[in-house]
């Protein structure tokens, strides 16, 4: 991977992020999206957030970025209160969403440099950082390329690569996967393996629990906005000796009824 695309950001911190009884109940609903959430993430932890459709994962990244405002609790980055420092905290935060949020008649480096352009990044140094991104997430000449003439693995891999363009400390990756072929899902779990060995963290949510339990230290469940396990994979298995794996653990703590 080509150096420098993690790093930059404030002096060193105990935890990346510090989320501390999160909470959020939507307008007309009658029971929270989210209720007592709290998470720590430590520099070079991958921490993955696993849970059934409608759990509340979403809800917690959007309250963790700063998309939502919370009903109660409070978030910090590197120490920095959120809500009282936004602009300064979501400089040190990547945020690769659930859809791919590209312009799709734009090409892959022509995306690239625009949201580096919203970062306040440009010159030579952006045209660096773009090159090295696409190299990353296995793009390099494919620079011209439009991102609707993209495969779905090369669209999640380029999405990816705008998430890295400022360097983040923390990185938010909401099922950065879904839906892609198998060379693609292997090349971005290894880059985020790798990116994590640099000192990055990152919370990672996913419906694929083998994809939990090949990079994430610690696993997070939740479940109808409550957080009802937490530990690393092997931990919680040991816990539940009914259980051979994360994935069956994962059916036992909430069910194998279907979810809208």
């Amino acid at each position: 991977m080509p150096p420098g695309l993690t790093g930059a950001g404030p002096a060193p911190h105990t935890l990346l992020l510090e989320a501390e009884g999160l909470a959020k109940t939507y307008p007309n609903s009658r029971t929270p999206a989210l209720a007592q959430f709290s998470l720590s993430i430590a520099p070079g932890e991958i921490v993955g957030l696993l849970g059934p459709n409608g759990a509340g994962k979403t809800t917690a990244i959007s309250l963790m970025t700063g998309l939502l405002p919370p009903d109660a609790g409070r978030v910090r980055v590197c120490g920095v209160d959120f809500r009282e420092h936004p602009r300064q905290v979501r400089q040190w935060i990547g945020l690769v969403p659930q859809h791919i949020a590209l312009y799709s008649r734009l090409t892959a480096a022509e995306n690239l440099r625009y949201f580096g352009s919203m970062y306040g990044i440009g010159g030579r140094e952006l045209n660096e950082r773009v090159r090295a991104c696409l190299a990353t997430v296995g793009l390099a000449g494919h620079e011209g390329g439009r991102i609707d003439a993209f495969s779905g693995g090369m669209r999640r891999r380029a999405n990816l690569a705008v998430a890295l363009l400022h360097r983040p400390r923390l990185l938010f990756l909401d099922e950065p996967t879904v839906g892609i072929d198998p060379q693609s899902r292997n090349l971005i779990l290894e880059r985020l393996a790798e990116m994590s060995r640099g000192g990055a963290g990152m919370l990672y949510t996913t419906h694929y629990i083998d994809e939990a339990e090949r990079i994430c230290s610690r696993v997070v469940v939740i479940d109808e906005g409550s957080v009802i396990a937490h530990g690393s994979p092997r931990e919680l298995t040991a816990a539940h000796p009914g259980c051979a794996d994360l994935g069956q653990l994962f059916l036992h703590l909430t069910g194998k009824e279907l979810r809208d």
